[in-house]
Order: structure tokens, then sequence, then C-alpha cells
């Protein structure tokens, strides 16, 4: 058993004083009281937090961070330019090196107030795309990575069989990717046999990968394999992407899918920033979470997801790291909100009556977040997993500050450094804003990535 008493603590019907949480030995809340008496032993924090999932990451793209902010002669560089970079990029990436790269990632996340890495994990082969003797030998590096630091993970093998939608095959970087029907099928059994090894609150779903990759047949047999658990899908990310979906299917992205698919709350289409209005609030109606990485859609150029209609038609949201040039768990909020300021050119734009913009960011991120990871969280509740986050008293910029205001000033006017614990299905990974493990990881991931940037 492990004891929490906090001066103050975000619960689902809002702000509560002297909380005491006790999680048990099976990594879950087993009862939350407020206005109690600090019990002997516990562990004093300022703030108690629901700590969220990061619902969307390619955990090997975070060794090329900030490789591709160049460009030639040609002024038009974009997502399309970039995506060639990525492939000569993973082309010389080991499985060893993956681990190292994704227990780095991880061990960012935690200590940025992320208690659950969703990855959506497409790197399964070989260079030349040859099967390793263990299909999910890439996947396996995934879990390895996650029992060394510690994280939640739910594991989205990605489905990705055609290089475009007229069925083209696969180019070079991409065959690394490839599996057909039958494999893919074999590869998510072997990988679900590593990430449960993991223990009971690691979990898996699956990632056809976007409509240009997967063509209907493939689609139905990824929602197959998913059962009930999680379905996430690249949709409406770039106009071009739109344009092309549109000319082979007669149907725009999110029109395709609302109309041949069985969209439902198992469902995380990923950025999504290209939709319509009405196809805005036709997908916020079937329950799915939008799976939101604002640093990410920022730095390719994808646009401005349509937050305030979203919301206002009841959609659910959550935030991931993506392609992890940044990770930072108060940054994904803000550049949320502040690009639906710049857009409409107004302020506060997702604030409600009765909660304040970054509450509404940050419970909007972890109850979205837990419904995209099928992870029993989201909350400080008995019976969800511990996943948890305490802030530091903020130093002067908190003085006089709690509930709401607290929060507001964490992440609009300070940062990740704020955070001094985690806790993920109750396991104490982050202390004193230190990850328990970071030497042993730094080391690795850094010996990777001066080899990787030689490479490249």
């Amino acid at each position: 058993m492990q004891m929490i008493w906090a001066r103050q603590a975000l619960l689902k019907d809002g702000w509560a004083r002297s909380v005491q949480v006790e999680i048990g030995a099976d990594g879950r809340i087993a009862s939350v009281v407020a206005d109690a008496v600090q019990s002997p032993g516990a562990q004093v924090v300022e703030t108690l937090l629901p700590a969220p999932a990061n619902l969307h990451s390619h955990a090997f793209q975070r060794a090329m961070a900030g490789l591709a902010e160049r460009r030639g002669a040609d002024p038009r560089d974009s997502f399309w330019t970039w995506r060639q970079l990525m492939y000569r990029f993973l082309a010389q990436i080991t499985p060893e090196d993956l681990q190292a790269i994704a227990a780095f990632v991880q061990m960012e996340m935690l200590e940025a107030g992320y208690a659950t890495n969703v990855e959506f994990h497409y790197l399964h082969h070989a260079p030349g795309g040859q099967p390793y003797a263990d299909l999910a030998e890439m996947s396996g590096r995934i879990a390895a990575a996650a029992a060394q630091s510690g994280i939640g993970l739910t594991l989205l093998p990605v489905l990705y069989t055609y290089g475009g939608l007229d069925r083209r095959a696969l180019v070079p970087g991409q065959d690394r990717f490839g599996n057909d029907i039958e494999r893919y099928a074999r590869l998510h059994a072997d990988a679900s046999r590593h990430v449960a090894a993991l223990g009971a609150d690691s979990g898996m779903g699956v990632a056809p990968h976007s409509l240009r990759a997967v063509d209907g047949r493939g689609l139905e047999a990824a929602i197959a394999v998913a059962g009930n658990r999680p379905i996430h899908i690249h949709v409406a990310e770039q106009r071009a992407e739109v344009d092309e979906v549109q000319a082979a299917l007669g149907r725009r992205p999110v029109e395709w899918l609302l109309e041949n698919a069985p969209v439902d709350e198992r469902w995380c289409p990923i950025h999504a920033t290209q939709m319509l209005p009405s196809e805005t609030e036709a997908l916020a109606a079937t329950g799915a979470v939008a799976g939101l990485c604002p640093i990410t859609e920022s730095n390719l150029g994808d646009g401005i997801f349509d937050g305030l209609r979203w919301r206002a038609a009841g959609g659910r949201f959550g935030v991931g790291s993506d392609s992890n040039i940044r990770i930072s768990l108060t940054e994904e909020l803000r550049t949320l909100d502040y690009s639906q300021r710049l857009r409409d050119h107004t302020r506060a734009a997702l604030a409600e009556p009765d909660r304040s913009t970054g509450r509404v960011l940050l419970q909007g991120a972890a109850e979205g977040g837990a419904q995209a990871a099928g992870r029993t969280t989201g909350a400080i509740a008995p019976g969800l997993w511990a996943d948890l986050l305490a802030l530091d008293d903020l130093g002067p910029d908190g003085q006089g500050r709690s509930g709401d205001a607290l929060l507001d000033t964490w992440i609009f006017a300070r940062d990740d450094r704020a955070v001094r614990d985690v806790w993920a299905a109750g396991r104490h990974m982050v202390r004193d804003g230190v990850h328990v493990r970071r030497e042993e990881i730094v080391r690795p991931y850094a010996d990777v990535a001066r080899r990787l940037a030689r490479e490249v």
C-alpha cells in the first residue's frame, strides 16, 4: 500500500482539499478521502492531478528531432518532403536502437506528466522488409522499454499494406512497415504476448495506418482483430491526403469512414485537422476520441483542429506527442488552446462557465486519453489505475492561488518542470521531477542518437 496526502486534488467532480489517496498493491486506487487527516507515512504533495495518457507516439522519430528543419532550393517544403527524410532515417534503426529510443521517449513522457504511452507502432521488419525471426521483434522492444521506464503501455501494431490509394507497392523505407492481412494477424498475436508480460495495466489495440495504406478489406480485418479494443487511424491530416482520397474513393476521408466503418467509442481518429464543419459534428457524435498532436501538427504544417465545434458537438479529445520532436504535456495543451484563439481572434476559447481553460484541457485530455488507450483511468477515483501526477507549489507564481487558477498558472505561465512526482498504475517512476532510472536510460539513447545523426 502507498498513501498520498495532497493539500488539494482535482477529483472527477471538482477540487477538494486535504485529500488522502490510498493505492493498493495491485496499482489501483483503493480509496479517496477529502478533508482527511494526514496518515503517518503518507507522502505529502501540494497538488494532485490525474496523469493523462500520451495517446499518439511514433517512438523512433524522437531520435530525428531537430534534423528536419532545413530545406534546399525548393521553398515548398512540406509534410511529404519531411516524410522522405524520415524514411532514410528509419532505415538505419536496429532493434537495439529502437529499445533505447523508446525507453528515452517514455522516460520523457513520465517526467512531463504522462502516465501512459499509446504507441502507434509501424516499424516492424528489418531494412528491405525482411521479417525478423520473431515476427513481433520490434513490438517486443517497445514492451521491453516500457518494462524499464515503468510507463503504462497500450501498443497499437500498425497494418500498412499499400504505398497509396492505387494499391501501389511499398517504396524503400515503407517496406519495413508492410504486412498483408494474414501476417498482420500473426504479428498482432505475437506482440500481444510481449505486452501481456508487462502486467495487468498494459493493453493492446489496432492501428490501420490510414486510408492511403489500407483498403476496405484491410480495414475490416483490423477491426476484427481489435474486438472491443482501441482502433486508431490517421485521417484528414493534410489537404493533399484529402484530395487523394476523394479522387480515389469519391468521398473525403472522414465521409468515407463514417459511411463504411462502424466508428464508435473504440475509435481514435488521429489529427483530423482537415474536416468540414459537417464532418466535425458527425464524427464527434460517434463518441470517438479526437487524437490531437498540436506540437507535431504545428511543426508539419498540418492545420488547426476545429476544437470549438468539436467540443460543442460533445466530442472527446486527448493529446499525444506524435513525432516526439518535443515532449511536453503543458505545451500540447497550451498549443491546442492557442491555435483556437489565433484562428478565431478570441481568448480563453475552450473555457466553460464553471471550468477554466486549463481545467477543461487537463480533464479532457485525461478522460479522452483513457478512452483512447482502453485503460481504466482518467480521474482520481477508487477502482481506477493510480495514474497520478503531483505538482510542486509553483514558487512565486503559485502564491495565493489554488484550484483552477493554479492549474491555469501551471499550463499557461509555467511548464513541465513543475511536475514533481508521477505514478503509473501505482509505480512511482518520477520523484522530485526526475525519473528514477534516468541515468541508465539516457546513456544508451545518447549513443544511438550520436550514431544515427552521422549516418543520415
